[in-house]
Order: structure tokens, then C-alpha cells, then sequence
């Protein structure tokens, strides 16, 4: 039985990682190899944003390793493990060997937010936040919400989350509630707020608003979290979303790299939540 060569493409040929295009004059040049993969690591906060603009891109195929920290995304680009790394710092003295060159793409808010169980609380003073997070306030009721034990959701010291909720409202010296949830990874937080009533949280705002997640997003000091106050600098809990290269990449991770910080680039990461880097989207 005669098989048409589209239709053989279609079926099962992209599992052998070539390019298949149709051809009746059976010319061995129109199965090409296929174009080099480009590869990342490193931290996990900027991968949401990384994977909207990889979901964009349509020239290179674009693979993401296990995330870590951003010691690992620049330690993979520098050993020659990864095209591209994701970072949420500057480079360090000692990092900064001129091999590499880096560069922010975008920001995201972390956004606190409660269970839709905690109505009539919108917005949170620092105090009232302080007083949560220690286990001093252990009753929705005490901010203005229901009769309902206050279910808090906690990350560890070392995360980006939890050092921004000390940075900008809890304070370094804060203790933690006793009764506190530690979640290590925040889609673990983000899966058990959804499912916990009367919880508090905190986590992306572009997560939250790319996957309309149907969680309460608290004002802060009467500030609401939105990538309009974020990019203003209105809504200060911001993480920074960077990436890192080697100073001659290869032509296809360069290609990547222009579109991550094109005004196309700009706009899908725009339209998913995160406040790009560019200072002008139309």
C-alpha cells in the first residue's frame, strides 16, 4: 500500500527528531535534520515566563532541565551543560568572569491571596499581615472575615517568596506561626490553597491571573496587585526574572534570545501576567 509521505510526517516521523515536507519527486534532500535543541536550567521562578515565550517560539525546539537556584543556571551556562540559564540575582563578583552576559526579561509580583472560604477581607495592613504570619492573629474574624481558624500557607527561609514577604512587610526578625504549613515548591502552595479553606498564601500573580485561579488576591496597604502597579513600582513585592548566556552563543539560542526580548516577546509575556522588561509595549 502506497503511503503518502504528509501523512507518514503527521503520524510519527517528528519522534525521529527530523523535518519531514512532502515530496513526489522522492529527493532525499527534503528530510533535513532537525534544527539544534536549546536547553535551560537554573531557577525556578522564571520558568512560567520562560515556557510562554518557548510555547511562542516556533524555530528551535526548547528544553527545560529539572529546576534548581540561579548558581546552577550560571554554572550550567559557563560549563558548557546549557545554551540559556534563569536566574533571579545579579551575578556575584566572583561569578562576573566576562564569559557570560545577563540581563532581566521580565518581573513578577507575588501576589497574597486567600481560599474564596475567607470573605469580607481584601486587604491586609503590614500589622495585620505581621500578625498572621507570627500566629498572633489565629481567627479570620480578628481582620474583619469569618469565624474561621486562619490556615497558614509558608514557604522555606531560603525561597525568593518568603524573602520578599520579609523584605517588604514582615520584617527579618519575624517567628513563624507555630502551626504554619511549609510548602517547598510553589505549586504545592498554589494546589493546596485552592483546596484548603479559610488558607493564606503567597505566589505569582501571573500565575494566578494567566490561570484565572479562583483565589481571593489581597490588597497590601491598600495597594492592589497588578502588573499596572507593579510596572509603576505602586506594588513593591516584585521578583526580578533574569536570564544568563555565554557572550557567543550559538545562531539559533541568539535567535531565542532576540525574540525573548522582542516587542513580540514583550507581548506574550505581557498578556500571561509578567510586567516585561521593555519600557514601551504597544
Amino acid at each position: 500500500m502506497k503511503i503518502n509521505l504528509k501523512t507518514f510526517c503527521l503520524l510519527g516521523i517528528a519522534a525521529l527528531s527530523v523535518s519531514c515536507t512532502p515530496n513526489t519527486k522522492n529527493n532525499p534532500t527534503s528530510v533535513q535534520p532537525a534544527q539544534q535543541e536549546i536547553r535551560i536550567t537554573g531557577a525556578a521562578t522564571p520558568y512560567p515566563a520562560m515556557k510562554v515565550l518557548a510555547a511562542a517560539y516556533e524555530d528551535t525546539k526548547i528544553s527545560f532541565l529539572p529546576p534548581s537556584q540561579s548558581v546552577s543556571g550560571i554554572a550550567g551556562v559557563k560549563n558548557g551543560l546549557t545554551d540559556i540559564g534563569t536566574v533571579t540575582r545579579k551575578l556575584k563578583p566572583e561569578e562576573d568572569d566576562s564569559s557570560l552576559v545577563y540581563q532581566e526579561f521580565a518581573r513578577d509580583a507575588l501576589v497574597v491571596a486567600t481560599h474564596p472560604s475567607v470573605e469580607g477581607v481584601t486587604n491586609l495592613q503590614t500589622k495585620e499581615l505581621r500578625a498572621i504570619y507570627s500566629g498572633t492573629v489565629t481567627n479570620w474574624q480578628d481582620v474583619g472575615g469569618p469565624n474561621a481558624k486562619i490556615v497558614v500557607l509558608d514557604r522555606p527561609e531560603d525561597e525568593s517568596a518568603k524573602r520578599l514577604l520579609r523584605q517588604h512587610y514582615l520584617g527579618k526578625e519575624l517567628k513563624n506561626a507555630p502551626e504554619a504549613v511549609i510548602l517547598r515548591h510553589e505549586k504545592e502552595l498554589i494546589a493546596t490553597i485552592r483546596d484548603t479553606p479559610h488558607s493564606i498564601g503567597a505566589f505569582s500573580l501571573a500565575y494566578a491571573i494567566s490561570n484565572q485561579l479562583p483565589v481571593n488576591r489581597l490588597h497590601l496597604n491598600g495597594v492592589e496587585p497588578t502588573p499596572e502597579n507593579v510596572g509603576s513600582g505602586k506594588y513593591p513585592m516584585v521578583r526580578t526574572l533574569a536570564l544568563v548566556w555565554n557572550q557567543t552563543p550559538s545562531q539559533s539560542t541568539q535567535k531565542f534570545i532576540d525574540f525573548a526580548f522582542s516587542e513580540a516577546g514583550a507581548k506574550h509575556l505581557l498578556n500571561s501576567g509578567f510586567v516585561p522588561s521593555r519600557a514601551s509595549i504597544q
